[in-house]
């Protein structure tokens, strides 16, 4: 396993921590960590997963439009987060690995550390519920 940036290291500890479904990529968009919250939208621990790249993790979760159709890899929110150094938030389905469908709503932040390094970046999502409001509201 290769050397993490202390920055990365600590925003993993962070969301082991919260309440709230966090999933961490690095710069290169490869899954680095997700905390217990996510594994209940994910349908799957993150200690069964482990780490993967964008390909790997985007084909597991097959996300889609709200018309059904596959969200490509770079089209993720996530992903989008990466390229612009900008947050980005998009709506769309899974298919956690418990065979379960959910619409979820996503926010995407890239990480950009001490001297302006870019180490990646985490999205915070949430279930979609008719009436429901995303926790902490």
């Amino acid at each position: 396993m290769a050397q993490k940036e202390i920055e990365t290291i600590l925003m993993r500890q962070l969301a082991s921590y919260l309440a709230m479904p966090i999933f961490i990529v690095d710069q290169a968009g490869g899954l680095l960590f997700y905390n217990e919250p996510a594994e209940v939208l994910l349908g799957h621990r993150y200690e069964e997963t482990g780490e993967m790249t964008i390909e790997e993790w985007s084909a597991l979760w097959a996300a889609r439009t709200e018309d059904g159709e596959a969200i490509a890899a770079h089209e993720l929110p996530v992903a989008q987060a990466l390229a612009s150094g900008h947050p980005v938030h998009g709506t769309m389905s899974i298919r956690g690995l418990d065979g379960i469908d959910r619409q979820i709503e996503v926010t995407a932040v890239p990480i950009h550390g001490q001297g302006g390094r870019k180490l990646g970046a985490f999205a915070v999502f949430w279930e979609m519920d008719a009436g429901a409001e995303p926790p902490g509201s």
